[in-house]
């Protein structure tokens, strides 16, 4: 999405990422944020979360997604969900699916939930070298199919370092009946940086507009990828006084400055389309 004098960046967010987590199963190769099983969840409690979600919906928010790390291994994230739920919030939750407990399928088959996960090859040994672990793939395409069994409403990211393989994959997921697919490259963030300091030119540009991501610690930043750019932290001020903040402003004007990402439809899409959980891709980036 462009971002022109006649489309000014909105304060109020459509959509907000709850970065719920840095603990996940797995150490995947291109972690934006280097989760995995020595990570913690941070200083948010519970009552924390339910507080920036009642902050969230007094702002108009529609969608927040529950994401890490691993979201589901957060003991607090049903019930975060489901208080989301009850403000009227939609709610998607973006797991590796590699364990999805029988209370996850019962909460995720509610009226208001989706599901979202990242799909790296339909040859078992390439998705699993990314995810570091030998039988990831194996649990995380049994629990795609497991998914379209109980109509929850999914949504699946190819991510690729070379675009090897992407046709293929997508093929296999569209027979095993997925609907909603998207194509991403390694983002240059977390240890898909491979050393090299964060910048603004892997963001879409459309970061901090109408969407924003609270961290496990508090901080407030533009989305999940951008964490380096704080624009403040909901532990110490109201959620709406951050996201129309000067910090927040600029954060902004750098990323619209410094992005280096298109989209790859050359009409602008509506906003939120790929970021907003539970619809379908538009071809918009930036996609997990």
């Amino acid at each position: 999405m462009t971002i022109t004098p006649d489309a000014p960046p909105r304060t109020r967010p459509g959509m907000l990422w709850l970065d719920l987590t840095r603990q996940c199963q797995l150490e995947c190769a291109h972690c934006y944020n280097n989760s995995g099983p020595n990570g913690d969840h941070g200083e948010m409690t519970r009552t924390d979360w339910f507080r920036v979600v009642d902050q969230a919906a007094d702002t108009e928010t529609r969608h927040v997604q529950l994401i890490g790390g691993e979201p589901t291994l957060h003991p607090d994230a049903p019930a975060i969900a489901e208080h989301a739920l009850g403000r009227g919030l939609n709610v998607e939750v973006y797991s590796n699916l590699v364990h999805v407990s029988p209370a996850w399928w019962a909460l995720l088959q509610h009226s208001g939930m989706s599901l979202a996960t990242s799909y790296y090859s339909a040859a078992p040994a390439r998705h699993n070298l990314m995810t570091g672990r030998p039988a990831s793939h194996r649990h995380t395409r049994a629990n795609i199919v497991r998914a379209l069994e109980l109509r929850v409403p999914l949504r699946v990211s190819i991510i690729t370092p070379d675009n090897e393989g992407v046709e293929e994959t997508r093929a296999e997921l569209e027979t095993l009946g997925v609907r909603w697919i998207g194509v991403d490259h390694v983002r240059p963030y977390g240890r898909g940086a491979q050393g090299q300091e964060p910048d603004c030119s892997g963001l879409c540009g459309a970061c901090g507009n109408g969407r924003a991501s609270i961290g496990p610690d508090g901080t407030v930043s533009p989305c999940v990828f951008s964490t380096w750019m704080s624009a403040g932290n909901v532990l110490q001020e109201p959620l709406a006084d951050i996201l129309t903040g000067p910090d927040m402003t600029q954060a902004r004007n750098e990323i619209t400055a410094g992005k280096n990402d298109p989209p790859p439809n050359p009409i602008p899409c509506e906003p939120d389309r790929w970021c907003c959980p539970g619809v379908p891709d538009s071809g918009c980036t930036p996609r997990r």
